[in-house]
């Protein structure tokens, strides 16, 4: 019987861990979309879709992830490429 609590427990935790997994994908995707959109970063991170679904911590770790600096880069380098840095809204 303590076995199978055991066995239940690291389940849940792997289902709950790949759940997360899944969770930062989606928003990674969604930032990473938003971006290329035109959007500035800002407004994407306060968007109610990010911030519902990841705490501080969480959206600190993803903003280190290679989808979105690469991202950034892009939309860096075409603002200088255009010189359209998008002061006015």
């Amino acid at each position: 019987m303590a076995d199978e609590r055991g066995l239940a427990k690291v389940v849940k935790k792997f289902l709950d861990e790949a759940s997360i997994d899944v969770l930062e994908e989606r928003v990674i995707a969604y930032i990473v979309r938003e971006l290329h959109n035109g959007r500035k970063i800002a407004a994407i991170l306060d968007d109610p879709y990010v911030r519902n679904r990841l705490n501080e911590d969480k959206l600190n770790e993803i903003l280190e992830n290679s989808e979105i600096l690469e991202a950034v880069q892009q939309e860096l380098n075409k603002a200088f490429k255009d010189w359209d840095f998008k002061f006015q809204e």
